[in-house]
């Protein structure tokens, strides 16, 4: 038996535990993988069916780039001018010979019934169905919220699949012009949130629920802003000849980790988000800490410091500031500029940009040091953040001549272009939205 096969059996086993577990609780069923699945090189040819009713074209549209955007699956076109050749035998089920000859090894039936979609999922080799689940919709067709539910039901489609869960249910913040704006991961529905003026550097806490930013100018503060109300309210500052910025969530949600920094050098404090006295966490003796990212278990934070040889530089510390380490220590050069660290949601690898041959591009590096991995060459690639697959990067780029948002997949290479109007920057992937 290979590895991958052990591996899913083990997959299928829990997926049985847990489902007998929760008897009560027929919503969504377990994982049912198809095939011996290695999500680091297969992808799983599938087909979705059309759908009817209201807005059915829409929903089979999102769920097809949903899955065809994960990058773990190939999307296989189905002609729905004859849907009776759809069909099976008198009528009625799928006809599971065509799709084999077409090559599926999954089909995905979409019924719109009340409020929601009920939706089957189909192995083709094994001519049955192995998934169902029913998804609410809110009653308003196409609007935001009625698009993120159809989003989340492609993300436990690919669940039922890969056994992991999909990233369409998921957001980018990101700033253009002076303000911060939020768009899909599939780049519709673009909203300006209203922050301060001068707010730059949004990040996202856990529960995908508040935006923490900073302003910049004499009165630099760092702010959270309750998305649910569109209020913000100041956590920290001003403070006279001093400027904050870089604010993060540390993984609990209950602190923002940030920049404190004035004539005489840079550091990164950590204040609860109720408020109260800020804790310092690097001592920079006149150099610049900056640019804090911690680690998923909140052990640890990487950072960027001008502290060696006068040129920024990666180091990861502990939480309390101790047993700082520099992490980008694979090249000496004085042209070396690296900075932007974003620490993968599974805690294995740090994506930053360099400065290569004049030009910033992205790499990523593993947590406990090694070559870094180039991922970009063309044009210049800057600010990475990661989606919570630890396998996609949003970042800004100027590949078009203009400076917009792309999405890679680390794995692939594979690129798509996720705004269309020049001067995007600074994105902040959300974790995956809850259901309301």
């Amino acid at each position: 038996m290979t590895a991958i096969v052990r591996r899913f059996g083990v997959f299928l086993v829990l997926a049985v535990a847990a489902a007998t577990a929760r008897a009560q609780d027929t919503t969504y069923k377990g994982v049912t993988l198809i095939g011996n699945y290695d999500p680091t090189h297969d992808k799983i040819a599938v087909a979705v069916l059309p759908v009817s009713g209201a807005f059915g074209d829409s929903i089979r549209a999102i769920i097809q780039r949903d899955l065809d955007f994960s990058d773990h699956f190939t999307i296989v076109p189905v002609d729905s001018s004859d849907p009776d050749a759809l069909r099976g035998t008198g009528g009625t089920g799928i006809n599971y010979p065509l799709f084999a000859r077409l090559a599926a090894a999954a089909v995905v039936q979409i019924t719109t019934v009340g409020g929601g979609l009920h939706i089957a999922l189909h192995d083709v080799a094994k001519a049955g169905v192995i998934n169902v689940g029913e998804f609410p919709l809110v009653s308003n067709g196409l609007s935001r919220d009625w698009r993120m539910g159809v989003h989340r039901a492609s993300d436990e489609i690919q669940r039922w699949m890969t056994g992991e869960r999909g990233i369409a249910s998921t957001r980018i913040a990101y700033m253009r012009g002076a303000a911060i704006r939020i768009i899909d991961s599939d780049g519709a529905v673009e909203i300006t949130v209203p922050t301060d003026s001068d707010g730059v550097s949004p990040a996202w806490n856990p529960q995908a629920t508040m935006l923490a930013y900073s302003t910049i100018g004499a009165a630099s503060r760092v702010l959270l802003m309750d998305l649910a109300t569109g209020r913000s309210h100041t956590l920290i500052g001003p403070t006279r000849n001093v400027n904050y910025s870089t604010p993060v969530f540390a993984p609990d949600g209950n602190s923002v980790i940030y920049t404190r920094s004035g004539e005489t050098g840079g550091d990164l404090y950590i204040i609860g988000t109720s408020g109260g006295e800020a804790r310092r966490i690097t001592v920079s003796h006149g150099f610049y800490n900056s640019g804090p990212a911690p680690s998923p278990d909140g052990r640890r934070i990487a950072y960027v410091t001008n502290g060696y040889g006068n040129h920024p530089e990666l180091y990861i510390t502990n939480t309390d500031g101790t047993d700082a380490e520099l992490l980008t220590n694979y090249d000496f050069s004085t042209d070396a500029y690296r900075s932007d660290p974003d620490w993968s949601p599974n805690g294995l690898l740090i994506a930053y940009q360099e400065r290569v041959g004049g030009h910033f591009q992205l790499r990523t590096i593993k947590t406990t040091g090694s070559q870094p991995k180039l991922l970009t060459s063309e044009g210049e690639n800057e600010q990475p953040s990661w989606a919570p697959d630890s396998r996609h990067l949003v970042f800004t780029s100027s590949r078009t001549g203009v400076r917009q948002l792309w999405v890679m997949d680390i794995e692939t290479f594979r690129m798509r272009q996720l705004t269309k109007a020049s001067g995007s920057r600074l994105a902040a992937w959300s974790p995956r939205l809850a259901a309301p």
